[in-house]
Formats: C-alpha cells, structure tokens, sequence
C-alpha cells in the first residue's frame, strides 16, 4: 500500500528469497506516497512480476504517467523505463471492486482529499483489512462510504494526522483525526484500529499520549511505527 520511505528497506527484505511478485495499491500520487517507489528494489529485477495500481487519476491522466513526471530532470538522475521488472500499470476508478491475484478480493471508495484519492479494503480467506488514509472528515458526520468499506473488518488504518483540537487549523488539507477514526471504528464495529499517518510534529511521547487516549476510548487500538508487523 502506497510508496512510502519504507519501499526502500521493505524491497532488501522481500528479495531475501528471490524474485517476488506484488500488487502496490497507490491511495494517491502527492510526493509523499510515490517518492520511495524509485528505491524499490524489485523493479530493478527482471524476474520480478509486479503490478501498479491507482483509482484516483482516469480520465485525466494515468499512474505511469503520474510516476513519470516524478523521475524527470532535474527530479531525478533516470527515467521511468530504467525499471527492468517491467510493471503492469493498471488505473481503475475509485468505487471499482476487482480480484488482482486468485482468491483475493479488493473493494474500493473514493476519499475527500485534495487531486483525489482511494480507501482500500482487501479481503482473503475470510479475513480483511482496510487502508484508508488522506481523507478529510467533515466534523458532526460520519463518511458513508468509509463506513460501508470497513465494516466489520479485522484491521482498519486510518489517517490520524490531527487531534480533534487540532483540526479546525487545518480544513482544506485532506486529513483527519485519530478521534474520527475511533468514532468510525465503533460504528463499522471493526476489530482494531491502527493510528497512521501522524503528523511530523506530532513525536513519540506526544504518540504516545494519544494511544493511551485511544485506548480509553477502544481498548486494543495501536499507532503505525516504522518497522511494525501485523497479523490477522
């Protein structure tokens, strides 16, 4: 899910047992979402079958050739094409539900965000998890698409960049409140909710207060951290 920082280490680890293929699932194409694809290791292996997918961008433009306009000059030293792996690039729109790989199920919705962006709930062998991050909440009201994307689910990840104090500073920006994510989990009655996208000012003994806040709240809900691995 989305090209983060993290592309760069998770790409080392996962060609620890040879060529791998992997469908990446973009909410959207800001800068902060694309800009570890380049580090990806894998797509610079032949033998890699890898499949890029966005919701967010047709009819205006496509994924390559939203990545493509981030590996150009004076961006970046090569262009896209240096990829030897070379990815499937498939743009669906937001609402769409598909099947990528045999018994795997992905339902999506569009998310109020700023160019555009895409909730994802993937399920597999009755189980599933969302992702649902850069959506902007509108206070007194809970978003009826996320609602009918994660309910019931087993894990929900949710933009929690702000503080509900917070947030009245920021409308416009395209994020949302761990609180809104709590009020949504307990409507969607999901299993557990994973804190995300935090804002950088936000360190780790201010994380820290918000989950113990959380958990008053929800008992069991977490904050994402670099590294964490999860199972459902």
């Amino acid at each position: 899910m989305d090209g983060g920082t993290g592309m760069r280490p998770l790409g080392k680890k996962l060609l620890t047992n040879g060529p791998i293929e992997a469908d990446i699932f973009f909410t959207h194409t800001h800068l902060d979402h694309i800009v570890g694809l380049p580090f990806f290791a894998p797509l610079y292996q032949p033998a890699c079958n890898l499949h890029l997918w966005a919701g967010h961008l047709k009819p205006r433009t496509t994924l390559k050739d939203a990545l493509s306009g981030m590996m150009v000059e004076p961006l970046f030293p090569v262009p896209l094409d240096v990829f030897a792996s070379r990815p499937d690039y498939h743009d669906f729109a937001a609402g769409d539900e598909f099947d990528p790989q045999p018994g795997i199920h992905v339902r999506t919705t569009p998310l109020n965000h700023p160019n555009g962006a895409t909730g994802y709930r993937v399920e597999f062998g009755g189980r599933s998890f969302c992702y649902v991050t850069d959506c902007e909440h509108k206070p007194g009201t809970l978003d009826p698409l996320i609602l009918d994307l994660v309910r019931g689910t087993d894990l929900f990840i949710y933009d929690s960049t702000y503080t509900d104090e917070e947030f009245s500073k920021y409308v416009g920006w395209g994020h949302s409140t761990w609180q809104e994510g709590v009020r949504l989990a307990d409507a969607a009655q999901v299993k557990q909710l994973v804190l995300f996208h935090h804002d950088p000012s936000h360190d780790d003994d201010f994380m820290d207060k918000v989950v113990a806040e959380a958990n008053k709240l929800r008992p069991g809900t977490i904050a994402a951290r670099e590294g964490l691995e999860l199972g459902i």
